[in-house]
């Protein structure tokens, strides 16, 4: 059996030029950032603030302020509980404020985006504009809100109208504009302007979002190296971070074929940062060890936190991932994804309804979907992969070898677990 999972591992790496041949994760680098801190949700700051916050307050600043705490609270521990708070504290905002009303839309509009109220965010961007104010804010409200929404024509229409190539909001827009329409290398290059001008500017958190955001695109082009050491500048500036530290755990995992070590390295993240798709990925790398009891356990896990009606819609394209391949639970899985194209008609979306079409055995229904609502409007290889079993189902085997030959080369994104399934296609 040993020899026979060498013998895979060297026909993936051979097979596909997004893998390297040579482990990157060195524990060496990133053990000092293992240590689990408690993470402060309170400070002096947030304390003297809140205190002015009384049932029939009227203190404008100070519901903006506390807001704003809860939820860099909510970015540090992962807890829904802060970004309800900062819900609250800033729809108190919005109610009671005559000067500097937009601002607050606009923070309770971005706070909604986070809770995927995609369409109640609209509406609030809507009000915000009404009102005038800062024209520019609100207009690269509107190109975050419609690119969830897919609508993706409207969406240049606003990044267009905040073309400026010194502004570090615009260099992020136009490469998130690029990676949807497929041109990694463009991506890149703007985000590295856009790091280059955080760096300058020496602004921490832009630098942070700059190295993160870098670290995934270094990824998906199969720069692992580049990846792994953008995450760990990102370690530098928040040692706390968890998304860089998934990031490491995700090469350790799908680069150097260490799922041991990257399971160490979200172990570490758990212990304060609670997020259930951190349970998720733990899922997968011990069903790629065949550890079924730390699967299970972690399963569990996500299951138990995502059953708070807090988390609304924000879980829906995980639970359809579990309701189609872990429960087969299709009606189910129909029903959400019906709702999820309600909610946010992305070609994502529609992926998963004509996925779930598919897993219902109306083949014919799920290519109709594919084909007008997925095809050509999406470069994510997760999707290509639904739309190559509903090709195969509806006997298109020309399509299916062409996707089949892109999926290989975007196995680091896809996953080992992905292997298998990606060459029965």
């Amino acid at each position: 059996m040993k020899l026979l999972k060498l013998l895979l591992v060297v026909m993936l790496v051979s097979s596909c030029d997004t893998k390297n041949q040579e482990a990157i994760a060195n524990k060496e680098d990133y053990n000092k950032f293992l240590v689990s801190n408690e993470i402060k949700t309170t400070s002096k700051y947030f304390e003297l603030w809140n205190s002015k916050i009384r049932p029939d307050s009227i203190q404008l600043t100070s519901f903006g302020v506390v807001g704003g705490e809860y939820n860099r609270y909510f970015q540090k521990t992962g807890e829904i509980e802060f970004l309800k708070k900062a819900e609250k504290s800033l729809k108190k905002a919005v109610e009671i404020a005559n000067i500097g009303k937009p601002g607050f839309y606009r923070s309770l509009a971005r706070n909604y985006i986070s809770q995927h109220r995609f369409k109640e965010a609209l509406q609030l961007a809507d009000s915000a504009a009404a009102i005038g104010g800062d024209k520019n804010e609100t207009q690269s409200l509107f190109f975050d809100l419609h690119m969830e929404l897919g609508n993706y024509e409207l969406a240049e229409t606003y990044l267009d109208s905040l073309k400026n190539m010194s502004d570090f909001g615009y260099l992020i827009r136009i490469a998130k504009w690029n990676d949807y329409k497929g041109d990694l290398d463009t991506t890149i290059n703007f985000m590295e302007k856009a790091r280059d001008k955080a760096e300058s500017a020496k602004n921490k958190d832009l630098m942070l979002w700059s190295y993160t955001n870098l670290g995934d695109y270094y990824g998906h082009a199969g720069r692992i190296e580049d990846s792994y050491n953008q995450y760990l500048k990102s370690l530098e500036i928040d040692n706390d971070n968890a998304y860089a530290k998934k990031g490491i755990a995700w090469i350790a995992f799908s680069n150097d074929d260490n799922p041991e070590e990257a399971l160490r390295i979200l172990d570490s993240v758990t212990k304060t940062y609670s997020a259930p798709d951190y349970y998720l990925l733990k899922a997968e790398i011990a069903d790629y060890m065949g550890n079924d009891l730390i699967r299970t356990k972690n399963l569990d896990h996500y299951f138990s936190k995502v059953k708070d009606v807090a988390y609304g819609d924000m879980y829906n394209a995980y639970n359809l991932d579990l309701f189609i391949g872990e429960t087969k639970q299709y009606d189910q899985a129909l029903v959400l994804a019906q709702k999820e194209v309600v909610n946010r008609p992305t070609p994502e979306s529609y992926s998963w309804l004509g996925y779930s079409y598919l897993k219902k055995g109306n083949e014919k229904r799920a290519l109709e979907i594919m084909d007008e609502h997925v095809s050509g409007k999406t470069f994510e290889p997760a999707l290509l992969f639904q739309a190559a079993e509903v090709y195969k189902a509806n006997g298109q085997e020309e399509r299916v070898k062409d996707l089949k030959n892109e999926l290989m080369g975007a196995l680091y994104e896809l996953g080992p677990n992905m292997e298998k399934q990606i060459r029965e296609l």
